[in-house]
């Protein structure tokens, strides 16, 4: 790789950690996120704009093709816009039960108990509507093409989760399919693609998850080290 003066600077701001240190951080970081679990039973307690800001921040820095940043995230907390998306959300969802689901995916989901109604998505106070730019730069107002689009801002999704979770809030991933209502109601070009919402809030008191969700693959049949 070619570095010069006007096109690097020093990594100056890298941390090293002993080796005991880098096992706890790791270890701690894998409890946490081993907690977070895909809800949908929400309460309708708001959530401070700041922390969504702060969550979309630290995803915001996630790696993407020559740094184009192809991602945006429009934070929908009006009460009135989630009902449009979750009326919108609900039309596909009840296409897709009735019609276009073949009966192995209804099969695969049938273990978690879910259909087309999405009630939460007016109780949640946070809807994040994660859009994929087709066209951009790695500065605002450039109309070049990106790369690695899907991988990118797939990314940066779970870096969302993950910074939400270390928030404490919950989310729940949802994807109805098409996504093209979510252009207009968000104000979105159509060289943005819906990428998936981000139901995000606090859970309900009675909240709770598919035992079928908590079956997660240990290890050795996720990885080999060769």
């Amino acid at each position: 790789m070619k570095t010069t003066d006007e096109t690097h600077v020093p990594l100056s701001n890298w941390r090293e950690f002993p080796v005991e240190e880098m096992q706890a951080r790791v270890r701690e970081f894998h409890q946490e996120m081993s907690r977070r679990r895909s809800v949908r039973a929400f309460s309708s307690r708001p959530v401070e704009r700041a922390i969504i800001q702060s969550c979309v921040a630290a995803a915001g820095t996630a790696p993407s093709g020559a740094n184009h940043q192809p991602w945006f995230f429009a934070c929908v907390g009006s009460n009135e816009l989630k009902k449009r998306i979750r009326e919108a959300a609900e039309a596909e969802e009840r296409s897709f039960y009735l019609r276009r689901a073949s009966q192995e995916w209804l099969d695969a989901l049938a273990p978690i108990g879910t259909n087309a109604e999405k009630r939460y998505m007016e109780i949640a106070p946070w809807l994040i509507c994660i859009f994929a730019q087709r066209r951009g730069g790695a500065v605002t107002g450039e109309d070049r093409k990106n790369y690695y689009i899907s991988e990118s801002v797939g990314i940066a999704t779970g870096m969302l989760i993950t910074a939400c979770q270390l928030a404490g809030l919950a989310t729940l991933v949802h994807t109805p399919n098409p996504m093209g209502f979510l252009n207009e109601l968000c104000g979105r070009p159509a060289t943005e693609k819906p990428y998936l919402i981000l139901v995000v809030g606090y859970p309900a008191n009675d909240a709770m998850v598919p035992k079928h969700a908590l079956k997660k693959k240990p290890l050795g049949e996720i990885s080999a080290f060769l």
